[in-house]
């Protein structure tokens, strides 16, 4: 459908965002026009506030000589001082006293010098310098002020990039990886390459395919956005025999991470709506269902030890200036053990762009300040806090003790990562500790697990390379390196492109690219053509980058970029041999085509799969490993983008604009790939089930806790239809095994997702819901006993239109895995006075 013709029910007005197309003239810019014309912050000269001096990312530095922790005597001579005299460096003392009085030396104009990402410390009394801001969303990144490679740190190791990462639903791996991450890390800033704070990761749940930063998440599922949350949190910043404390806000931390970004963010630059300007119109329901879940359980059981908050608006009030949102919810609600930092330049993008409430700079800064922010991260030519926070106490707006509270915050932080006196057992770490055998090994595995086999006809793959010696290696991503590592990304170890990893396996392998990503030019198909016909069996690598889907950069469709589709039909006609075709992308495309063409025997997604990703994708392919990967998102048809704007928030179907509904849980149309989908080279079923709890019953003393519930129309209304799961003690488990038993003549893991479904009276609930997912591997021909206890309260838990959390009377469905194999049994929940 051509783009004047999009949406022309677009206006109406309704709860949610009310979107007015531009004129057609204006539609017909290509996304990456579209982008470059908008002025965004992120666009700007990259410059500190005026009068500072430059920031250069490195070790603690005194007088030409480097340090790997602010309170070294050494130090302190250096500067003329002695340590002695200043009590933040006593280390006999607790983290909160040191705290104040480091505080409480410092001067108003200093104290404001410190609100910035990159804080200028204070010389004076010894304090140095420190750069807030690192990433390590899959691997130490060269994103950031605060992060540098060079010299004696030339490269990190680049996992895949999240959403593939995800698709392997292994926690054990994701927390494993996130140790070597922090590892890395911590290494890093001992060589004076990076800081001890990491702004990562991003846990938004990817709510529309055409969302430029899909690739950067965990997917589409809150809950299982939840679970990676935890699981990297954990394996970043736990000090083994430090898990727990009885003081969390001085529990140490190898290094910090952060939730980002906070929160309904998941549009960049889609038809001139940015994310700079974008109001996003959400329920209470949605909010608490979707959009806030996973930050809530990166903070409570990750305890993450930061919080981002987002450019967007939330139903008219900019994220990071809501108190609601913010303190209230953060240190209130789920007491946050550390501090908040805005997107950068978000109080800019407040005053300049959204105009909210027509104030001044000062009173933008109030306001953040007031609502919890306590650092701004400013790499436009303003700093909000650092240029007008001065200004703002002299007009009465801030307090300098709203100033100290962020001070002791970020402070605190920085006491428990050790960048005051260093954590002995990271220390020793350096040079040695980064790019190892066993983090390359540990990349490559993160990327086999996960690669997704989305159609095997016949048995085309694996295929056995004593019989296929001769290949063609064809198409955009064939001799991929840069592309494989997506954003976020730092410089890898190597790279091992699919033709390097390809030419060991095979005798003889043409190469022909035949056009770059965007592939606008047909001129060298021909020779692509003429490789399939004389190749034994033909690989297509296709898809997407970072030309197409990322950062400011959503997408305008779900195909194949230019002439791809051209490329990969006109290739597989010529084959003579068997045809693959493999998929880099960090969001769906729709190849329907593919799946329906039978000259291509074998689909394999394999996201952005790391700087080692030749490697995995060559093991999937000739059988030297089992694919078990399952989709995190959705793969829509491409006329999804026609039946739903992208500004359009509400999870549910909306029928009066004939809108399907989002993600799995609500989708009411017919995907190309579901939720969940996923082959392997073995055959799995489900059985066996022996459920040790098929009923949960919970004693009333009256009627008075009882909740209303939507129900459908003639549906049977219970006397005490729910009750508020935070007022119930919520100890009820479900308890039941399943027997996985695997058909094939190869052993491999299998992941098993357990939903649940509501009672189905219910009006507007989810068709299901993820609740639970175990990896298991199941020898050739065995079967596997899997065990799932589940805590009731949360695995049938239903947010009501009132936003309300609550448990439903009535018979809900466990269900245990996807399609054809899924076997299920109710579970009856009464509620006895």
């Amino acid at each position: 459908m051509a783009a004047s013709s999009l949406f022309p029910r677009l206006l109406f007005l309704l709860s949610f965002t009310l979107y007015i197309p531009p004129s057609s003239s204006s539609r017909s810019v290509p996304p990456a026009t579209a982008a470059a014309t908008a002025a965004t912050p992120a666009a700007l000269a990259s410059a500190l506030a005026p009068g500072l001096p430059p920031y250069k990312p490195g070790p603690i530095t005194t007088n030409g000589k480097n340090y790997t922790k602010a309170c070294d005597p050494a130090r302190f001579a250096d500067l003329g001082l002695d340590m002695a005299d200043f009590l933040y460096c006593n280390s006999s003392l607790g983290y909160a006293e040191r705290v104040r009085d480091l505080v409480g030396r410092m001067t108003l104009v200093e104290k404001i010098a410190n609100l910035g990402d990159r804080a200028q410390g204070a010389a004076r009394i010894g304090l140095p310098k420190y750069g807030w801001w690192s990433e390590a969303l899959h691997g130490v990144a060269s994103t950031g002020h605060a992060t540098y490679f060079g010299d004696v740190v030339p490269a990190a190791t680049s996992f895949p990039n999240v959403i593939l990462t995800a698709a392997a639903f292994n926690e054990t791996l994701w927390k494993a990886i996130a140790q070597a991450i922090s590892t890395e890390g911590r290494a890093m800033y001992n060589l004076g390459h990076t800081g001890l704070t990491f702004w990562s990761p991003n846990i938004n749940v990817a709510r529309d395919p055409r969302w430029g930063r899909v690739l950067e998440t965990p997917g589409e599922d809150p809950y299982t956005v939840g679970r990676y949350s935890v699981n990297f949190v954990r394996g970043m910043q736990d000090v083994q025999g430090s898990e727990t404390t009885d003081d969390p806000h001085t529990r140490p931390l190898k290094v910090s991470t952060c939730c980002k970004h906070y929160a309904a963010y998941d549009l960049d630059n889609w038809f001139g709506v940015t994310r700079f300007d974008f109001d996003s119109r959400v329920t209470q329901q949605d909010m608490v269902e979707t959009f806030v879940r996973p930050f809530e359980t990166c903070v409570r059981e990750g305890d993450s030890s930061s919080i981002m908050c987002s450019f967007n608006r939330i139903n008219g009030i900019p994220v990071c200036a809501d108190p609601q949102l913010m303190s209230q919810t953060f240190r209130d609600d789920w007491q946050l053990h550390g501090y908040i930092v805005s997107d950068c330049d978000s109080i800019e993008v407040i005053y300049e762009r959204q105009k909210w409430l027509n104030g001044t700079p000062e009173e933008a800064v109030a306001r953040v300040m007031k609502a919890g922010l306590d650092l701004d991260c400013g790499y436009g030519p303003l700093n909000y806090y650092m240029n007008f926070t001065e200004s703002a106490v002299k007009q009465g707006l801030v307090r300098e003790s709203d100033i100290d509270n962020a001070l002791k915050n970020l402070y605190m932080l920085l006491m428990r990562v050790g960048f005051f006196d260093n954590i002995p057992a990271f220390e020793p770490l350096g040079t040695n500790d980064i790019c190892t055998e066993e983090k390359r090994e540990l990349a490559v595995d993160a990327a086999r697990q996960a690669i997704v086999l989305l159609k095997n006809d016949d048995n085309t793959l694996p295929l056995d390379a004593s019989k296929y010696k001769s290949i063609a290696l064809v198409g955009p991503h064939a001799n991929a390196t840069e592309a494989m590592i997506g954003n976020y990304a730092g410089i890898p170890c190597r790279y091992l492109s699919p033709l390097d990893a390809f030419s060991t396996d095979a005798d003889s392998v043409e190469y022909v690219q035949a056009c770059d990503v965007k592939c606008t030019n047909d001129s060298l198909f021909g020779p692509a053509v003429a490789a399939a016909k004389n190749a034994s069996a033909t690989f297509i690598f296709v898809g997407l980058d970072l030309s197409i889907e990322a950062e400011e950069r959503d997408r305008m469709d779900l195909l194949l970029p230019g002439s791809q589709t051209e490329l990969v039909n006109k290739v597989a006609d010529a084959s003579a041999g068997p045809v693959i075709l493999v998929i880099l992308s960090g969001s769906c495309l729709d190849v329907s085509f593919a799946h329906e063409n039978p000259k291509i025997g074998a689909i394999i997604w394999a996201g952005y799969p790391g700087g080692e990703g030749g490697q995995a994708i060559a093991d999937v392919v000739f059988g030297r490993y089992n694919p078990g990967g399952k989709l995190p998102i959705t793969w829509y048809k491409n006329e999804y983008i026609e039946q739903i704007p992208m500004t359009s928030m509400p999870l549910r179907p909306v029928d009066e604009f004939g809108y399907p509904g989002r993600t799995y849980k609500f989708f009411n149309g017919t995907a190309l790939y579901p939720f969940g989908y996923g082959l392997s080279y073995s055959n799995y079923t489900y059985g066996g089930v022996r459920c040790f709890s098929s009923s949960v019953t919970i004693s009333l003393d009256s009627t008075e806790f009882c909740k209303p519930l939507s129900y459908k129309e003639g549906g049977n209304a219970s006397t005490c239809p729910a009750l508020k799961i935070d007022e119930l003690p919520c100890k009820e488990t479900m308890e039941f095994d399943v027997g996985v038993t695997n058909h094939g003549t190869r052993g491999g893991s299998n992941v098993v997702i357990v939903y649940s479904k509501p009672p189905a009276e219910v009006a507007d609930a989810p068709l299901k819901q993820v609740v639970g997912y175990q990896r298991v591997f199941v020898p050739a021909g065995g079967t596997a006993k899997v065990h799932f206890s589940l805590n009731a309260c949360k695995a049938l838990g239903l947010v009501e239109k009132t936003a309300y959390t609550v448990l439903p009377s009535g018979t809900s469905t466990i269900v245990v895995g996807d399609g054809d194999v899924a076997v299920s049994f109710p579970v009856e929940v009464q509620f006895q006075l």
